[in-house]
């Protein structure tokens, strides 16, 4: 049976959001929850020449990309049946039109140990993806993120409320790539710059 008719049955759909969509949905949700997912790790390895860049400057977003020893911490969002159709058209545009990416089922596993884990969506983008830029190192990513600039805001911002939401949700996990990121972002700027660019972002 297809997730979506699944969830035609169960009357909702849950939406697994690791990037942006942890701290910018922008859809019409009953709940959400945080947690995690198995044999993927997010890496900012895909291109974004309209969210977070241009043409010209494409910025740097989340991914993911298969490791069977990995595992991604995100937010799982219950659409109800209700809003699913216009959830998902939203979402359509957004990350497989203007993004680029494709639609997986994953299993999601929740934080809080009581909740049993449940099938989501999750949106991907391949190496197949013409904007998909591919591994690079720590500094390279931050030096792209540092100068790339979309339609939705600074790719600053994004990196920062992304790392930001790993500290404040997940603050058990150390997530190496993230930060490592953000570390060589920080290196760029004298002291209290990088706050008022990200503030620019807002």
């Amino acid at each position: 049976m297809k997730l979506i008719d699944m969830a035609h049955e169960k009357n909702s759909l849950w939406i697994f959001g690791y990037g942006s969509l942890v701290w910018k949905p922008d859809f019409a949700y009953k709940r959400r929850k945080v947690g995690y997912i198995k044999g993927y790790k997010r890496r900012f390895w895909h291109g974004d020449d309209f969210h977070r860049g241009d043409k010209e400057k494409p910025g740097r977003v989340a991914t993911l990309v298969e490791d069977e020893e990995a595992c991604t911490w995100g937010v799982a969002y219950e659409v109800p049946e209700s809003h699913m159709e216009e959830s998902l058209q939203y979402l359509n545009v957004r990350e497989v039109m203007m993004g680029g990416y494709i639609t997986e089922i994953v299993e999601f596993l929740p934080k809080e140990k009581s909740h049993t884990p449940l099938l989501a969506l999750v949106y991907i983008a391949t190496s197949d993806n013409p904007i998909y830029l591919g591994p690079a190192s720590d500094v390279e990513i931050a030096a792209q993120i540092s100068i790339s600039s979309g339609k939705t805001g600074h790719n600053i911002e994004y990196l920062l409320r992304l790392a930001e939401f790993m500290r404040l949700c997940c603050p058990e996990v150390e997530d190496e790539h993230l930060f490592s990121i953000e570390a060589a972002l920080l290196k760029i700027f004298p002291h209290g710059e990088i706050t008022l660019s990200a503030q620019k972002a807002l």
